[in-house]
This record gives C-alpha cells, structure tokens and sequence, in this order.
C-alpha cells in the first residue's frame, strides 16, 4: 500500500465536526459530542505458499450524540453515518434528536465536567504509516511461513500466514469546548503452523504486532517459533483430574489481567455484575503485586492522551502492594457510582503488572523452577469466567512440569478456580514480559487450581 495518504486533511475533520455541533444546537440540543473517524488498510494472508486472501479497505464515519434537558435529568439520541455530505450530516444530527426525544431521562447522562476535558493533548507517537505494497506484504508472508516449514519435516501443513497494516484518523468534539484527535497505526504479521498427521496434528501460532512497522520481528523468527510451539505439542497426554500448581504464560496472564480489569470497571460494578464489588481500598492481589496504568508510554499499543470522551488520561497505580486504588469509570458509570470519571470511557490504557518479588533472573525458565511440580498452560480455549461469582473454568492444554522441568505435553484438560482466589494466590510473576492487547505482564504462577482430565 504505497499511498497512506488520508482522503481527509485534520482540519477538514475539525471543520466537519464544528458543522455537526453547530447543527445539533441549532436543534435544539442542550448539548452534543461528535466523532469522525477515517482510516485505510491492508491484509494479506497466504497458506502453503499461496495467495489466500488480498483485501484493502477505506473506512470513514461519523457518529453523533445529542442530549437534551437539564444537566443530570437528560434525554440522549445516537445516530452515525458514512456520508460527509452537508445533508448527510444535518439527516444524521436530526435523527439522533429525534430518538433523543423519545427516550426516556437519565440522571447520569451527558457530557464530562469541562474541567476534566484535555485542553492540550500531548503527542505520544502513535502514526507510523507502513508503505507496504499487497506483493511485499505477500513476500513477507510467504518468509513467515516458509521458514515454519524449514524448522522440521515434522511441520507437515498450516493454516496460514498473514500481514496486517492500518492506519486511521479521527477527532472528536463537543460543545462544551473540547476538539482533540490523532492519527494511529497499528501492525501485525502471524504464522499458525501445523505439525503431525491424522489425528494426531498439533498446531500453534505467533505473531508481532507494533504501531511502528521497523519494531516487528522478522517474519523468519515469527514462522520459526510459531513451528517450535507447535512441534512441543506433538504426542500429547492427558491428565487424571488433581489439584497443582498452574504457570500461565505470559500471553495467556494478560488474560488474568484483562478479568481482574472488567471486573473493576464502572458497568459491571454499578450493575453489581462483578466479583470485585466494593472492592477500593482492599486487598485483591498479594502485598508484593503492583498495577500502574501509563497512558502516556510513546507508541505503546494503549496509549491515549484522552478517553472516548475527550477526558484527560495520567499515570496512576490501580494496584499498590496488592490494595486497589482505583476503579476503570467513564462519566457514565462514575455518576453511577457517586464518583469520578477515571479517564477509561473505552477501556484501559497501557496496564502494567509488576512483582516486587521478581528478579531479572526470573526468566520463563527460571519460572519453571518455581512452579517445581505442577501445570504450565499455553493455550486456554472457552470463556469460561463468571463475572458476578468469579468462578473460573476454561479447557486449556499445555505442558506438565516436574522438578521444574517440563516432561511432556498435555491437551484435552480443564482448569478450574475462583478469579478472587486466583488473584490472591499469585505465588510469583515472571521477568519474561510480553504486551498483548496494552497489557504488560510476566508469566504469572497460581498456587493452586484444580485440573481435569476430559
């Protein structure tokens, strides 16, 4: 894709947004916020050497929101449309009115306080625009996968491999003042390798993904340890149900992370869907257990100067020596909740999980060590977590470790603990990070868990 050029200049956005606050208000409207988004993108995937799938996409939109009424006893309308003409927008301000009329009043709607709004967003280095055309980003696949095939004869077929590149601008506004947007990237290439025959086939894959294409692994690395995970997994096991020891890899830890996130967050706490409830100021996780949240990180997968609503972002512990500090709120949930909007009106930023027990030495294989007899899980499958009770149980397969040594694959198991427990359980987490999806974790060992066999 040699043309990363937007369609749209960013003044052009500002100018289409002021034209949608401006129609809103001469509605009638008591306020409105509005968000145009455009972006354009590549995808490639091949299999087996061969061109699977080319697809380039150019998106564009905009969505607004009107409300009427008094501050806190407000009506609210959504409508969104894909046409920028001056038409369009003034079709898609009325319609939002129209369903703002005829909904009914909430006390907690409407647009943030002015003082929480970002008035001068900082510039975090979130646009690195990839030039890749479709044959390069094919070439790039094709490297990925080959060099799968190259580790072992025993790689016998694959479900593919692919390269992803986009990048997108957007601003949002709103008539209480705030104007603010950027443009951003984001970049994958994977490789999902098979290995063995007939029913005994195992497959696995890797992937890199950056903002900035120059930070993704070569594809030779990516296909190369995509294959050696699949091989590990070759003459599998199963296991007699028991109680151990449970390592989760790094990756599968951020998933840990992600549930202790949702159940901390404004909608499920103040529909009392959560296993967290009233949970500010207690103890979760262990005394020697810290989780900053750094929106801010330059090019980092999670970073945002401001929320979904135009809210200020900035550093701050969730979790200090194992207490929480603070909850993941959007206006909407905070007034909800009698509290403060925390600047996570669309999720959390950049989460970052540390032990003060984890040394540099405590690679993954020294986490073996530490895990001595027990279960290390590299795949998890189902989504088996109960948020109100936090009951936890997922099918899962892995590897069966003694002596802190891994002796032989297993699959076809269930894991099965309770998320509070689980969280209070973390024994130690591991040097060996990994940030997947903003979230930045070690491997990450739970004392004890129950496993079963299928």
């Amino acid at each position: 894709m040699r043309d990363t050029t937007f369609i749209h200049g960013s003044d052009q956005l500002k100018e289409l947004a002021q034209d949608v606050l401006r129609f809103a208000t001469g509605l009638g409207a008591s306020s409105a916020a509005v968000e145009i988004s455009e972006g354009g993108g590549l995808s490639v995937s091949v299999r087996r050497g061969q061109i699977e799938t080319i697809e380039q996409n150019r998106d564009k939109g905009i969505g607004v929101t009107v409300y009427l009424g008094e501050e806190r006893h407000t009506r609210r309308g959504n409508a969104s449309t894909s046409d920028f003409s001056q038409k369009s927008l003034k079709d898609t301000v009325e319609a939002a009115y129209n369903i703002a009329r005829f909904t009914a009043e909430d006390d907690c709607a409407g647009l943030p306080d002015a003082e929480m709004l970002e008035t001068a967003p900082p510039d975090l280095k979130l646009f690195h625009p990839w030039a890749v055309s479709a044959e390069e980003a094919v070439e790039l696949a094709k490297r990925g996968e080959a060099a799968a095939f190259a580790v072992d004869r025993r790689i016998t077929n694959s479900e593919g491999a692919s390269v992803y590149a986009q990048q997108s601008q957007f601003v949002a506004a709103n008539t209480r003042g705030f104007m603010g947007g950027y443009a951003y990237s984001r970049h994958t290439m994977s490789v999902a390798p098979i290995a063995g025959r007939g029913a005994k086939m195992q497959r696995d894959d890797w992937y890199t993904s950056s903002r900035n294409p120059k930070l993704l692994a070569a594809p030779e690395a990516v296909g190369a340890y995509a294959a050696q995970r699949a091989l590990s997994r070759l003459n599998a096991r199963k296991l007699d149900t028991r109680k151990c020891a449970v390592l989760f890899e790094a990756p599968l830890a951020a998933g840990l992370l992600g549930a202790f996130v949702q159940a901390v967050s404004g909608g499920a706490l103040y529909r009392k869907s959560s296993f967290l409830l009233d949970s500010l100021g207690k103890q979760v996780f262990p005394t020697h257990i810290q989780v900053t949240e750094d929106p801010h990180a330059k090019g980092a997968a999670g970073s945002a100067p401001f929320d979904n609503e135009g809210v200020r972002t900035s550093r701050r512990d969730v979790v200090r020596d194992g207490v929480v500090q603070g909850y993941f709120l959007s206006t909407y949930s905070a007034r909800k909740l009698g509290m403060q909007t925390t600047g996570n009106a669309g999720g959390s930023h950049n989460l970052i999980l540390r032990s003060g027990l984890t040394k540099k030495s405590d690679s993954f294989a020294a986490m073996l060590k530490k895990l001595g007899t027990g279960l290390l899980v590299t795949e998890l499958m189902g989504q088996g977590v109960n948020y109100v009770t936090g009951d936890y149980s997922r099918g899962a397969s892995g590897f069966w470790v003694e002596n802190g040594v891994i002796q032989y694959p297993v699959e076809e198991i269930t894991i099965a603990g309770n998320m509070k427990q689980m969280l209070e359980q973390i024994v130690a987490v591991g040097a060996d990070t990994v940030v997947r999806g903003g979230k930045d974790i070690g491997s990450i060992l739970i004392e004890s868990m129950t496993v079963a066999g299928s």
